[in-house]
C-alpha cells in the first residue's frame, strides 16, 4: 500500500466511523446473545490489504480510540486490535488472496482470536471478568459474525483505498531495464565495424 496524506486521512476515516458504527449501532444488536464486534473485521481488512505494518499501527490506533470512548482499560484493545492487524498483514505477505472466502475465513479466525485475547488480558490485569464456558460460545459467535461481515465490509475498504493498491500495483508491474553490452563482447562485430573491415580488406 502506497502511504500518501489523502490515504493516511482515508484510513483515520475508516477506523472512526467503524468505533462509531460499532458504539452506536452494533452494541446494541443481539444476534444468539453476541453483540456482533466491526471494529477487528474493519482492521483485518486494512492489514490484508495493506500489510502487518500499516495493520499494526492502524489496529493500535483504533484500540486506543476504543478504549477512550468506552471508557475501558487503557492498552487492552490497543494490543488486541494491534495483533489482529498485524497478524491479517503477516498472512497478506505470506500468501495470496484469490479468492473471496480467504478474507472472509482469516478475518473471522481473527476476530474469534481477538475476543479471546481481550478476555485473557482482563483477566491477567486483574478485571473483573466472569469466566464460564458462556466466553467460549461468545468468542467463537463473535468470529462467525465477523466471517459474515467481512463479506460486505473487506470489498468496502479495498474500494475506498483502491488508489493505493492501484499505484502499489503498477510499481510492481513497472518493467526493469538493464544495460545492454556492446553488440562487440565474445568477438561480435557491429554492422558498422564489418563493413569497415570489408572495404578495407581487413579480415580479422
Amino acid at each position: 500500500m502506497i502511504l500518501t496524506r489523502w490515504i493516511n486521512l482515508r484510513l483515520g476515516l475508516i477506523v472512526l466511523v467503524a468505533v462509531l458504527l460499532q458504539v452506536a449501532f452494533f452494541s446494541y444488536l443481539a444476534v444468539f446473545g453476541t453483540a456482533p464486534d466491526v471494529v477487528p473485521v474493519a482492521i483485518a481488512a486494512i492489514g490484508l490489504l495493506g500489510g502487518a505494518v500499516v495493520g499494526a499501527v492502524v489496529g493500535f490506533s483504533a484500540g486506543l480510540l476504543m478504549d477512550v470512548v468506552l471508557l475501558e482499560t487503557l492498552g487492552v484493545s490497543s494490543l488486541v486490535l494491534l495483533s489482529v492487524g498485524y497478524l491479517a498483514g503477516r498472512y497478506r505477505e505470506s500468501f495470496e488472496i484469490d479468492t473471496t472466502f480467504a478474507p472472509a475465513a482469516v478475518t473471522g479466525a481473527l476476530a474469534l482470536l481477538a475476543a479471546a485475547g481481550f478476555t485473557a488480558l482482563e483477566l491477567t490485569l486483574g478485571v473483573d471478568t466472569p469466566v464460564s464456558g458462556a466466553i467460549v460460545a461468545d468468542a467463537i459467535v463473535k468470529g462467525f459474525l465477523a466471517f459474515l461481515l467481512a463479506y460486505p465490509v473487506y470489498p468496502l475498504i479495498r474500494r475506498s483505498l483502491r488508489s493505493a493498491l492501484v499505484l502499489e500495483d503498477a510499481q510492481a508491474r513497472r518493467p526493469v531495464f538493464r544495460n545492454k553490452r556492446p553488440a562487440q563482447r565474445r568477438g561480435r562485430r557491429s554492422p558498422g565495424a564489418r563493413m569497415r573491415r570489408a572495404v578495407t580488406g581487413d579480415v580479422r
